[in-house]
């Protein structure tokens, strides 16, 4: 008889299957798709920042063979192209295409022909007349009386917004009682911070194929995160019944929040493709993407009041966000920097924040790898640095009298979206990683001489696990699968769910084979789309493994229960008395008798005679909506070392410590962590979209790479200076006690980076990036 149980496959280090097809250029993205009869798809965008556009003449193109799309051919529904939130908490302000311009760069036409270099050539024949106005490129400046606006009016749901001085939406929450807060506290500090726009820098630039269907449907190969959302926008936009609309899920190369959004080049694509009546790809070049999206900057007013044993007694942030030239949820995005603001510490539960984000002509900002909780991590940590210091206080010690850990309220994705915290390795990160970084020889500023000066730093963050909750908020979130057991019991999982890259579908799959104890081998993630998947609503929110697992968790267990209730017909036994279990020298998952395991049958073998006995097939299918959204944590333990002569700094050493529950692929998890901290390096001290400020608008890179500075492998610590742990924690309440880790990766790399900064030379910065030239600067006017 063969060994009974093989051991649990999540949290095992396993082949990735989409590894090979990877690495040999056989896995598809959207660019790869190429279907006979194809066209080609360019966009002409706008030469500038703000400008009516009076009339496009589109006559020498179509001379040429070439199909175009303008205003004119559009149904002009105003939309957002993003649908997390739900309808009534969703501003609409877009069209497929304007008729005026808001931001350089901004899609204006489109033009389809035989070749990309001949679409290219009838895009430069358009003619097109323009209004040139006023722009505004700063928030402060767009909400001064008289300054340009750029809209009259918008939609909050079906409900019409006025829009004054540019300002896109308010919002401020209140709870507790901040001023008695504030009178009990011994100390008050008050700082502002001001964080940049960044570029995503995904591999994959935006793109899409649409294919017209005989039916008067449409079929669609996009970048996307979200299959549905781009589905559902489709048939709005065009009016096309859902049941004729699919998208196919493909790979994507890299997300980090992009894609939430249905990209603003797939309705123009679908639009070419249903006037043409051929199928046409349509490719962003990085140059166009640059003017695509771009992560929300951020300035905020932090005032915080402590006791003097270090108890944190109330909490006021002030953030003004400036959002470019559309509303992608801005709404959405003012509650989730509130949230992961109030989240961070208990504060006495004395909590304000006023949030404010205007509308600019500049590229729409949209989520970037955390929504916002990176920006107000480096505000409220390198606060509690300052606090830490003029207490005399060590400033992990403040941590831990603060932090918000087991039994605390939670939010997960705004006021909306709470939950009770009932994991959490927020203690483990913080004792175990000062004695793995050697803390306790940190020294002060003032003792650092030489013109190298080393410096430690330390900060903690966290994020959520998808946006689930008790109750349902103004977020929608669940997922759905189909699970099938094949007749040589292997298993098919058919799955909207898209993996950014990081192994979502690989969690998927190993989480299946544990509940229905088959081979990892014998499960396969099936290819899918809308029209043979039920709805989930986007990987993002770091939600993919507790959310998109939680759910194949949920239908992977109905499906063992058929598969039992066969498996006693067979037997003769009552299904209460088997289990499952895994056979790894039969290769197969057998039925057993719970008090007689000797008597088994394979799954195999009861698919196939449930199948001769026409019994159907072992299959389930649902939707599922986790009711907690727990967060992971996560700590930086930074060195650095500051060239007092250039400014420059490098990173002797870094510590990350992670708290993701269960490690369901911990390979991976380590490969996020370490790449969230090259991604935050980028954001710390080297990337900024700036703009000429002129009627143009354009990037002063010009949407090139090689003129945005991104970090390499150069720039990061050695590999054998980089140090990963896992916090011991299980999260009841995801599968196999899992929860997730992407965005949480990315959190406090920032604020540790500054802290350490400040530990090395005495200059506590509070505007990213900490460019040389910046360090330099504020080096020569303090003397060192």
């Amino acid at each position: 008889m063969g060994k009974m149980k093989g051991a649990q496959i999540v949290g095992q280090v396993t082949a990735r299957k989409d590894g090979v097809a990877k690495v040999t250029g056989q896995l598809p993205y959207a660019s790869d798709i190429n279907i006979p009869g194809m066209m080609y798809g360019v966009v002409l965008r706008s030469p500038y920042a703000h400008a009516e556009i009076v009339s496009i003449d589109t006559s020498e193109a179509e001379a040429m063979g070439a199909v175009c799309l303008t205003y004119e051919d559009i149904n002009p529904i105003l939309y957002n192209e993003r649908s997390v939130s739900v309808p009534d908490a969703t501003f609409r302000d877009r069209t497929v295409l304007p008729k005026k311009a808001r931001h350089f760069g901004e899609p204006i036409a489109a033009v389809a022909a035989e070749t990309e270099e001949e679409a290219y050539k009838a895009m430069k024949a358009l003619k097109v007349e323009y209004k040139v106005l006023p722009a505004v490129f700063t928030a402060e400046e767009a909400m001064k009386p008289g300054a340009p606006q750029l809209y009259d009016k918008v939609y909050l749901g079906d409900k019409e917004v006025k829009i004054e001085n540019n300002v896109a939406v308010i919002r401020n929450i209140e709870e507790g009682d901040v001023e008695e807060g504030f009178r009990q506290a011994d100390l008050i500090v008050e700082e502002t911070y001001k964080t940049q726009r960044t570029y995503h820098s995904q591999l994959e630039t935006k793109g899409a194929v649409c294919k017209p269907e005989p039916d008067g449907g449409i079929t669609i190969w996009a970048t996307a995160q979200s299959i549905h959302a781009n589905r559902q926008l489709i048939a709005q936009i065009y009016n096309i019944p859902l049941s004729k609309v699919n998208v196919k899920r493909t790979a994507i190369g890299g997300g980090f929040g992009g894609s939430i959004q249905v990209n603003t080049v797939t309705p123009i694509c679908a639009g070419l493709a249903l006037k043409a009546r051929r199928p046409v790809k349509l490719i962003s070049a990085r140059e166009e993407d640059f003017y695509s999206h771009a992560k929300y900057p951020n300035i905020f007013h932090v005032k915080l009041g402590v006791t003097k044993d270090g108890i944190i007694t109330a909490a006021h942030v002030k953030a003004l966000v400036e959002i470019g030239a559309h509303h992608i949820q801005a709404l959405a995005y003012l509650g989730c920097v509130s949230g992961w603001f109030a989240s961070l510490y208990k504060y006495q539960s004395n909590i304000k924040f006023e949030g404010k984000a205007v509308y600019t002509n500049k590229v729409p900002a949209c989520a970037l790898q955390g929504y916002g909780n990176p920006d107000v991590n480096f505000a409220i940590e390198s606060t509690i640095d300052i606090i830490a210091e003029k207490l005399n206080m060590d400033p992990i010690e403040l941590r831990l009298k603060n932090y918000r850990g087991t039994g605390d309220e939670f939010w997960g994705q705004g006021p909306t979206i709470r939950s009770i915290i009932k994991s959490c390795g927020v203690e483990e990160s913080l004792v175990k990683g000062r004695e793995l970084f050697n803390w306790k020889e940190r020294t002060k500023p003032s003792e650092k001489t030489g013109h190298i000066r080393r410096g430690i730093g330390v900060a903690r963050g966290f994020h959520t696990s998808g946006t689930g909750g008790p109750k349902e908020g103004e977020v929608i979130d669940y997922s759905s699968d189909y699970i099938k057991i094949n007749e040589d019991g292997s298993v098919d999982v058919v799955c909207p769910v898209v993996d950014h890259g990081g192994g979502t579908w690989d969690a998927i799959t190993k989480i299946v084979a544990d509940v229905l104890q088959v081979p990892l081998d014998m499960v396969e993630i099936s290819p899918s789309d809308t029209r043979t998947t039920g709805y989930d609503v986007c990987t993002h929110a770091t939600r993919g493994v507790f959310c998109g697992g939680g759910a194949a968790y949920f239908v992977a267990h109905k499906v063992k229960e058929r598969l039992l209730e066969f498996a006693a017909r067979i037997m003769l036994e009552n299904p209460i008395d088997l289990d499952v279990m895994r056979d790894d020298e039969l290769g197969q998952g057998v039925v057993y008798v719970k008090n007689f395991p000797e008597k088994r049958i394979t799954i195999g073998k009861v698919a196939k005679t449930a199948q001769i006995n026409s019994w159907g097939t072992i299959a389930y299918a649902d939707s599922y909506r986790q009711k907690n959204c727990p967060p992971c944590f996560v700590a930086h333990f930074v060195e650095v070392e500051v060239n007092t002569k250039t400014g420059e700094i490098s990173f002797p050493k870094v510590l990350i410590y992670g708290d993701c529950g269960t490690p369901v692929n911990p390979d991976l998890v380590e490969g996020q962590l370490i790449g969230a901290f090259n991604r935050g390096m980028g954001f710390a001290i080297y990337e900024d979209t700036l703009y000429e400020e002129n009627e143009i608008g354009n990037l002063k890179c010009h949407g090139y790479m090689v003129d945005y500075k991104t970090p390499t492998s150069y720039e990061m610590p050695l590999a054998e200076n980089i140090i990963v742990r896992l916090a011991d924690t299980y999260e009841p309440t995801g599968p196999f006690g899992a929860k997730g880790m992407g965005e949480a990766a990315f959190s406090s790399v920032a604020a540790a980076i500054s802290n350490a900064i400040y530990n090395a030379i005495g200059i506590r910065f509070t505007e990213l990036p900490l460019t040389p030239e910046k360090v330099l600067k504020a080096i020569k006017e303090k003397g060192i």
